[in-house]
C-alpha cells in the first residue's frame, strides 16, 4: 500500500510528528499511526487536509490506492452496519426475554425460567460484544461523536473540525473508558429493569 508510505514520507520531510500532524488534521494520534501502517484509510475530508498540509495534490498522496480504498472503506461501513443491526436487535430480544421471564415468575411458572434466563445471557452477551467491536470499530475511523458515526455508516464525508469533536478527542482516554463501561453497565441494568417492568405490567392487567 502507497498511500500510508506517502503520508510517512511527507510528514517526515516538514519534521512534524505524528502528533504534530494529528492536531493539524483533527484527528488522534493512533489514526495517524493506523494510515501509516496500513490498518486504515482516510476518509475524503482527510485527504484533504492532509493534501493542504504536505502542499501536494490529492492524487499524488492516492496513487496506486484509489481502488483498493474505496473498496476497504466500502467494506468497514457494511461491517459497522452489520454489528450496529446485530446490538439492536440482540437488545430487543433481551428485553424481551427479561419481560417474559419476569411474566413467567409472576405467573409461578418457576421451572420454565432458568432457560428464559440462560437465553436472554446470552443475548446480552452478543449485545455486549457487538458494542465492543463497533467500538473498536470507531476508535481505528477516529468516529468520537454521533454525527461523525452517522456520516461514516451512511458511507459519507465525516466532518471532525466541531466543537463537539475537539472537546471528545481532547478528553483523557482513562475518562472516556470508564464513562463508556458505566453507559454499557446502566444500559445492561436498565434494559432488564424494564424488561422486568414489562413483565410486571402485563401481569397486573391481565
Amino acid at each position: 500500500m502507497e498511500l500510508g508510505s506517502h503520508i510517512k514520507e511527507h510528514r517526515t520531510e516538514l519534521g512534524l510528528s505524528q502528533d504534530d500532524l494529528a492536531e493539524r488534521i483533527y484527528v488522534s494520534r493512533q489514526t495517524i499511526s493506523n494510515w501509516e501502517c496500513g490498518r486504515t484509510y482516510p476518509d475524503v475530508q482527510s485527504l484533504l487536509l492532509l493534501s493542504n498540509v504536505f502542499g501536494v495534490t490529492v492524487d499524488s498522496l492516492i496513487k496506486g490506492d484509489v481502488e483498493t480504498m474505496a473498496q476497504v472503506m466500502n467494506e468497514a461501513v457494511k461491517k459497522y452496519n452489520a454489528l450496529s443491526t446485530v446490538t439492536v436487535v440482540s437488545a430487543v430480544v433481551f428485553l424481551g426475554l427479561s419481560a417474559w421471564a419476569a411474566f413467567q415468575f409472576e405467573w409461578g411458572w418457576g421451572a420454565h425460567i432458568a432457560p428464559t434466563a440462560a437465553f436472554a445471557a446470552v443475548a446480552l452477551v452478543v449485545m455486549l460484544m457487538a458494542f465492543v467491536y463497533m467500538e473498536r470499530m470507531k476508535k481505528q475511523h477516529d468516529l468520537v461523536t454521533y454525527r461523525e458515526v452517522l456520516a461514516f455508516s451512511r458511507g459519507e464525508q465525516v466532518e471532525r473540525d466541531t466543537l463537539e469533536g475537539r472537546r471528545e478527542r481532547e478528553m483523557n482516554p482513562w475518562v472516556k473508558g470508564t464513562r463508556n463501561a458505566v453507559q454499557i453497565i446502566i444500559g445492561a441494568i436498565a434494559g432488564g429493569l424494564v424488561g422486568v417492568g414489562i413483565g410486571m405490567l402485563a401481569k397486573m392487567l391481565s
